[in-house]
């Protein structure tokens, strides 16, 4: 912090009611500050200013009695003006109540888990799709996922890393509908960004709160407000404009990731109504989620694809990208994991509504970095699309506070 300080004068003249016109003195200026303490101020950057201090004495002033003893003018009215040469620093103590350090750490919790939640994705879905391109088999991709998230919180119950969740039956009852419904849109989800690009299946899959709004209105008998309704226009119709202009369309892509909005819409539901009362939550209720989808999801990978085809499919896999090939493949199931995890945990520190707002900008980063990797083509009118998509759900999130 600097102050400034222009010279300036001052001018001290006698009444003319005290004397006649032809004895008032000529204005006094004073002298500017020396050039030394100009120089020091200017060192510190800080200049106290201290009381102007004036001191006169009035001499001859018998001179209007008729007195021949006049003093000359310079010396009739001697003024004298000075002020105080020290510079002292300023000392500024900004003190902060305990409510406003509270207020900015939450500030602070809320924006990591937000970084951290958009970063984890972003790099889950670049080798998730590099995986995919050279190895189009997405069930058992989306298996390896769940069993890297199952193992590392296995390891870290057992080395005290972190607490074991206690459980029981009706726990495990509970989670089973939510482990069906993750499963499914998980591996719908996969199945889509092996058939199309990243940036198409999550334009698509934005339109998740218009399958909520649709779900809970005629499966739950839910009302909501005019203006919720009414975000969802944008929605459907963006969605709509980006996947009729999509240059390499897909109906097997799109499908994956209608379903996987349905799935996870369902999820959610059953999450709400299920886990009421539940203790376990945040890293813990989501390690446990990954387990049980993992033995839901085992037995379909095998039938549906099967150990031959994965082994001749690794091989050309490793054969053409080489060892890195592995490091996809580890890199994309242990970020999956962290970025979901990171999600359930920032569920507990804030609220669903900016949760909802943080899930949009996700998305955002997620297909603008997709795109700008992968180089992907886009045409004006599909990034038009996306965007009007977007914002609907920037709208929707709106709508319900």
């Amino acid at each position: 912090m600097a102050f400034s300080a222009k010279q300036s004068y001052a001018k001290f003249t006698l009444s003319n009611h005290l004397q006649p016109k032809s004895l008032a003195p000529k204005p006094q200026q004073i002298t500017p500050f020396p050039s030394k303490f100009a120089g020091k101020s200017s060192k510190t950057g800080v200049l106290a200013l201290k009381r102007l201090n004036v001191s006169c004495s009035l001499r001859g002033l018998n001179y209007f009695n008729g007195s021949k003893d006049v003093k000359p003018r310079d010396l009739l009215v001697p003024c004298k003006a000075y002020e105080a040469h020290r510079i002292e620093p300023i000392q500024i103590n900004i003190e902060f109540d305990e409510e406003a350090r509270e207020v900015a750490a939450e500030k602070l919790k809320i924006g990591i888990y937000f970084a951290t939640w958009w970063a984890l994705n972003v790099v889950f879905n670049i080798y998730n799709k590099k995986v995919l391109n050279a190895f189009p088999f997405p069930w058992l991709t989306s298996t390896v996922s769940l069993a890297a998230g199952s193992l590392m919180m296995l390891v870290s119950w057992a080395t005290k890393i972190a607490e074991a969740p206690k459980t029981d039956l009706n726990f495990w009852k509970a989670l089973l509908p939510v482990a069906v419904a993750h499963t499914i849109g998980h591996v719908a989800a996969t199945v889509s960004m092996s058939k199309v690009a990243v940036s198409f299946t999550h334009i698509i899959k934005s339109s998740e709160p218009a399958f909520s709004v649709l779900v809970s209105t005629f499966f739950l008998g839910e009302a909501f407000p005019l203006a919720v309704y009414l975000s969802l226009l944008p929605i459907i119709g963006g969605c709509g404009l980006a996947a009729a202009t999509e240059l390499n369309f897909n109906l097997t892509g799109f499908m994956g990731a209608m379903i996987s909005n349905l799935a996870f819409v369902f999820r959610n539901i059953f999450s709400k109504r299920g886990m009421k009362g539940k203790s376990v939550g945040g890293m813990n209720y989501y390690a446990c989620l990954s387990m049980m989808s993992l033995l839901i999801l085992a037995p379909f990978a095998i039938a549906m694809e099967g150990p031959q085809v994965w082994a001749a499919g690794w091989d050309k896999a490793v054969s053409q990208i080489g060892p890195n090939f592995i490091w996809w493949v580890a890199a994309q199931s242990v970020f999956y994991h962290l970025y979901n995890q990171v999600s359930y945990m920032s569920l507990n520190e804030i609220s669903p509504l900016t949760f909802s707002i943080g899930n949009t900008m996700k998305r955002i980063s997620v297909i603008v970095a997709s795109i700008i990797i992968f180089q992907t083509p886009v045409q004006p009118v599909n990034a038009l699309g996306a965007a009007i998509a977007i914002f609907g759900t920037f709208l929707y999130s709106q709508a319900k506070k």
